[in-house]
C-alpha cells in the first residue's frame, strides 16, 4: 500500500459557546491513499463538514479551535501552519467544493475573474493566459458556451450551473486532493447524476483524491472505494464499501444501511433509528450511540470504545465486538 496522501489523528475540533465546549470532531483517525475516493457518512451535525474545514483550517476562530491532533498531508503536519503557508496550500493542493456555491462566489465578480484569480494567484499566469485556462476548465466541467458563462455573474446561473463553476475553480490548479463537501445538495436528480459523474471522471482520468462527504448512501455506493461512518464527531466503523454494505458491523451502521428504501420491498412505513442524535459536551460519558441501541450493555455507558480492526481493513467502534477491550477514556 502506498503512503496515504492525507493523514488525520486522534484530530478534535471544538467549538467555544454560552453553553460551554462543544467536541465537534473527537478524536477521528482517517487516511486517503493517493487516487481513492473517500466517503464520509452521518446524519447533519455529526462533524464531517466541521472534519472537512479544519483540514483546510477554514474553522473561524473564535469560535472554534482545533484543540489537538494532526493532519499529514504529503508527509507534512499542516494543523502548525501560519495563515500564509495555508493560502499556498488552499486551491492549489487541497480544492474544496461547497455545499452551496452562492455563499461561496462571489456575487460582485463575473465567472472568469474569480476562476482567472484563482490560476494567477497559484500560477503565476497573466491575464490572456489565465482566461485561456480559465475556458479549458469549464469545458472541463461540460460547460458547452465557456466564453458566455465567462463573464456571467454568479446569481445569473442555475444550481448546477454554478456547481460546474464551483468545480471548474476547485480543479484549476490540478490540486492532488478534492475535498467535496455534500456538492450534490439542493440540485434535482438528474443534474445530482452529471456532478457525480463529473467528480468521477476527475478521480479517474486525473488520479485526484477526493474526499467526499455526504449523507446519502445511494451516493457512496456508486462513487467511493472506502466508507468512514462519523457520529457525534467520532468515526464509529470504516472499511472498503463492500465490506460497510454487506457486513456493516455498527449498530448505528446497520440502522443507515436499513434506512434506505428498496424498489423490490413494499413497506407501509420506511424504518428510522429511534431517539436523537445527542447532545455534544465535554461531559459526556459511554459510547455516542448508547442511548438509541437495542444492544445497549452497562460498560457502553460508561466507556467508549476504541476503534478497533476486526477483520483486514474493516474497523468498527462497538463494545459488541471488544469484549476484551480495555475501557478507552
Amino acid at each position: 500500500m502506498s503512503k496515504p496522501i492525507l493523514e488525520i489523528k486522534d484530530l478534535r475540533t471544538h467549538f467555544f459557546t454560552d453553553r460551554g465546549e462543544i467536541p465537534a470532531v473527537d478524536g477521528i483517525d482517517l487516511y486517503i491513499q493517493p487516487g481513492e475516493v473517500l466517503g464520509v457518512v452521518g446524519e447533519s451535525g455529526c462533524g464531517k463538514s466541521v472534519t472537512s474545514l479544519s483540514v483546510l483550517k477554514l474553522i473561524p476562530q473564535p469560535p472554534g479551535k482545533i484543540v489537538s491532533g494532526s493532519i499529514v498531508f504529503k508527509g507534512k503536519d499542516i494543523v502548525p501552519l501560519k495563515e500564509s503557508e495555508m493560502r499556498k496550500i488552499r486551491g492549489n493542493s487541497i480544492s474544496m467544493v461547497f455545499q452551496e456555491p452562492m455563499s461561496s462566489l462571489n456575487p460582485l465578480f463575473t465567472v472568469g475573474h474569480q476562476i482567472g484569480e484563482t490560476i494567477r494567484l497559484h500560477r503565476g499566469k497573466s491575464h490572456k493566459e489565465a482566461r485561456i485556462h480559465t475556458l479549458d476548465m469549464l469545458r472541463k466541467v461540460g460547460i458547452a458556451s465557456p466564453d458566455a458563462i465567462l463573464n456571467e455573474y454568479p446569481h445569473r446561473l442555475s444550481g448546477g450551473m454554478r456547481q460546474r463553476v464551483m468545480i471548474a475553480m476547485s480543479i484549476a490548479c490540478s490540486p492532488e486532493l478534492l475535498i467535496a463537501d455534500e456538492p450534490t445538495t439542493a440540485l434535482d436528480v438528474t443534474i445530482q447524476a452529471q456532478i457525480l459523474d463529473l467528480i468521477r471522471r476527475l478521480n479517474e482520468e486525473q488520479g485526484m483524491a477526493v474526499m467526499l462527504i455526504t449523507h446519502d448512501l445511494g451516493v457512496v455506493a456508486e462513487m467511493c472505494h472506502r466508507v468512514a461512518v462519523m457520529y457525534a464527531g467520532k468515526v464509529v466503523e470504516e472499511g472498503s464499501v463492500h465490506d460497510i454494505f454487506k457486513n456493516p458491523l455498527h449498530p448505528y451502521t446497520q440502522g443507515l444501511i436499513q434506512s434506505v428504501p428498496r424498489m423490490s420491498e413494499t413497506r407501509e412505513r420506511l424504518y428510522s433509528i429511534p431517539g436523537n442524535v445527542p447532545v455534544l459536551s465535554m461531559s459526556l460519558r459511554g459510547c455516542r450511540f448508547a442511548a438509541r441501541c437495542e444492544h445497549v450493555m452497562p460498560r457502553c455507558l460508561e466507556a467508549i470504545p476504541h476503534l478497533s480492526q476486526q477483520e483486514e481493513g474493516h474497523s468498527c467502534r462497538c463494545w459488541l465486538y471488544e469484549s476484551t477491550q480495555e475501557d478507552a477514556v
